[in-house]
């Protein structure tokens, strides 16, 4: 059984006891010791507590003065810091706030009523991180143009002319294209850990843009394949360190009831990069033999305003907090937020959770600064941080399985299979990358209003019939409706897939993990994806040797169901909660979770869409002390 009082950002460390309960993580508000009963009743109903909720209003604005004083803060703020709190204790009761003037509540009426007003700074900051992520995608689609011509310059040949070697060539040329991920998994993915915690999210992604900037000039002057995979290597210690920090600082900058939004832009961007990718390979395309070179070369292009302006925008506040470091936090906050009172008031909130959390760890008798190993076996021992990595696990592999990487890697080559020019297959290949990218917008505007939950039980169903229709359209004998039928149905597969598990397992991984794991979180996350990512890489030419393109879009559409009921047990929903507030979230053991999913949701689904109750509620899972639905309909 494990204990957590608090709803905090940082991680509950537990112990074990023989009990007839399930383990669980729960919340209160600074509760005495002998509410433990009560703490684990709430926590198996859910509950989400805020830790200011029951705190007499002097001793509130007493701690403030405290806080400000011991942190050394100006001492001009401190109004800022009072309001605040007090706006931190009770956000759906603003209204009736005294020390709160009529433009503060107008002020925080706009958080609902004009939820992308915001600063300069903060859509400056996710311009910045949605151009790594532009790379991201053009590093991905350099080698689907070139696997059509590099092989055979390079003298690994897998057509009709390797005779004797293509299998061991198949291999090869996976291998090469496989590069990123290998290191992404077993390197650059974990060494992103200790470069966070030294050099702060900027300073990461900075490296990270450096290795991006020149890795692409190493590939196009790549002489052996064994060069070409080397400079591979060296573009995937990039890809790794902007895979685990960008989507962190996305979510860590960003307010509550935008995060999704904003965060998603990782893969809004990621695939406005693929749809470069394409347009660079199909420019190059018929150049010559230098043609393969140009494509790899070209993916240094993004990474050129990357490496220019990452210095421009303000740190992660929480990653300031961390590291103690509380005025750098204000000021941070203050360039990211409209105003002073909504800057103080996260400030002060993120803190009083951070202080819970480390009395509770202290209390366990554990290091408040435990090393990289010891976190790493807490994201599978510590209850409440072993369910969010299952949960980012799940959402990670789900994004491999569903066989996405299939046509990001190879749709030059899966379109060639189908009976037309390399030239062709590179126009096939453009209009795959622009439906990816303009299918995911739509992710911006539902992420926060459907849900992350919604939008993956959505997508995978009819990911799963497109990719099976589009690989039956391979058996069609004619030979035009055959190339016209595969790029439909490949084309409806990717617009299902674009609005939803495209942009939300590196969004969802970011947010779910408590502050002291979030990086050694994402590196576990994007490390489980890019494994993957790597084995089908590697395995896919030969799947198609084998298999052909029928077999193995149908092997692929297969997961697609495995991976709809793993999301649908094992991934809870994350929208319109703080950072702070997701313990809360992840207080419910999975046992639990997965009976209330099958025993509630399931038939509550079934009675609405067959049994024509369209107007039944769904009973909750989860209860919010923060609830503040009705700002709206006040602001109305």
């Amino acid at each position: 059984m494990s204990e957590k009082i608090g709803s905090v950002e940082e991680p509950v460390l537990s112990h074990s006891e023989n009990t007839k309960h399930d383990e669980v993580y729960t919340t209160s508000a600074a509760p005495h010791k002998g509410d433990l009963g009560t703490q684990l009743a709430q926590a198996h109903e859910g509950e989400i507590h805020n830790p200011l909720k029951h705190i007499p209003r002097h001793q509130l604005l007493e701690d403030v003065a405290r806080f400000r004083a011991e942190k050394g803060l100006p001492e001009d703020i401190l109004p800022y810091l009072e309001k605040g709190a007090l706006l931190a204790q009770n956000p759906a009761g603003f209204e009736h706030i005294a020390e709160l003037d009529v433009t503060d509540k107008e002020m925080i009426r706009n958080e609902v009523l004009h939820r992308w007003r915001h600063p300069w700074a903060m859509y400056y900051t996710i311009v910045l991180n949605s151009v790594a992520a532009a790379i991201q995608g053009w590093d991905q689609t350099a080698s689907n143009g070139a696997n059509l011509s590099f092989p055979d310059a390079l003298g690994i040949p897998t057509g009709g002319n390797c005779g004797a070697d293509c299998a061991k060539n198949s291999w090869i040329v996976g291998l090469v294209n496989a590069m990123p991920g290998i290191t992404i998994c077993l390197f650059a993915g974990w060494i992103s850990d200790p470069l966070n915690n030294y050099l702060g999210r900027r300073g990461t992604i900075w490296l990270a843009a450096i290795f991006s900037l020149f890795a692409p000039f190493g590939m196009a002057l790549s002489q052996t394949w064994g060069q070409l995979a080397a400079t591979r290597m060296l573009l995937g210690i990039g890809m790794g360190l902007k895979e685990v920090t960008v989507p962190v600082f996305s979510a860590e900058c960003s307010p509550t009831n935008i995060r999704g939004g904003l965060v998603m832009s990782w893969q809004v961007w990621t695939a406005f990069g693929i749809f470069l990718g394409t347009c660079a390979n199909l420019a190059v395309g018929e150049v010559g033999t230098i043609g393969w070179r140009l494509q790899f070369g070209s993916a240094f292009i993004p990474a050129v305003p990357l490496v220019l302006g990452t210095w421009f925008c303000p740190e992660s506040p929480r990653w300031y907090l961390k590291k103690g470091k509380y005025l750098q936090a204000w000021n941070s906050l203050v360039r990211l937020r409209n105003t002073k009172l909504q800057a103080a008031r996260d400030l002060y909130y993120i803190h009083a959770l951070l202080v819970e959390e480390e009395r509770i760890i202290l209390e366990s008798g554990l290091d408040v600064h435990s090393s990289m190993f010891t976190r790493f076996i807490e994201l599978f021992t510590i209850p409440r941080v072993r369910r969010a990595t299952w949960a980012s696990g799940v959402v990670m592999i789900a994004q491999q399985m569903c066989g996405i990487n299939i046509i990001a890697y190879y749709s030059s080559t899966i379109f060639e299979q189908s009976g037309v020019s390399a030239h062709t297959a590179l126009w096939a290949s453009f209009g795959f990358g622009l439906i990816n990218f303009i299918f995911a917008w739509p992710a911006v505007f539902t992420m926060d209003t459907w849900g992350r939950r919604a939008l993956l039980l959505f997508t995978f169903p009819n990911m799963f019939w497109s990719l099976l229709t589009a690989g039956l359209c391979y058996l069609i004998k004619d030979e035009h409706s055959r190339i016209a039928a595969v790029a439909t149905f490949v084309y409806i597969f990717a617009a299902f897939y674009s609005p939803g598990e495209g942009p939300v397992p590196f969004m969802y991984s970011a947010e779910v993990f408590p502050l002291s794991h979030r990086e050694i979180g994402m590196s576990w996350a994007v490390a489980t994806n890019n494994f993957w990512g790597a084995t089908l890489s590697l395995s896919l030419p030969r799947l198609l040797a084998i298999f052909k393109p029928a077999g193995t879009f149908g092997f692929y559409a297969g997961l697609n169901l495995v991976a709809l009921l793993m999301i649908f047990v094992a991934v809870p929903e994350t929208k319109m909660k703080s950072l702070e507030e997701l313990d809360g979230v992840f207080s419910v053991p999975y046992r639990k979770y997965a009976r209330y999913q099958f025993g509630t949701v399931l038939p509550w689904w079934t009675r609405r869409v067959f049994g024509g109750k369209k107007g039944e509620k769904c009973p909750e899972l989860y209860h919010d002390d923060n609830d503040a639905s009705d700002i709206g309909e006040n602001a109305a």
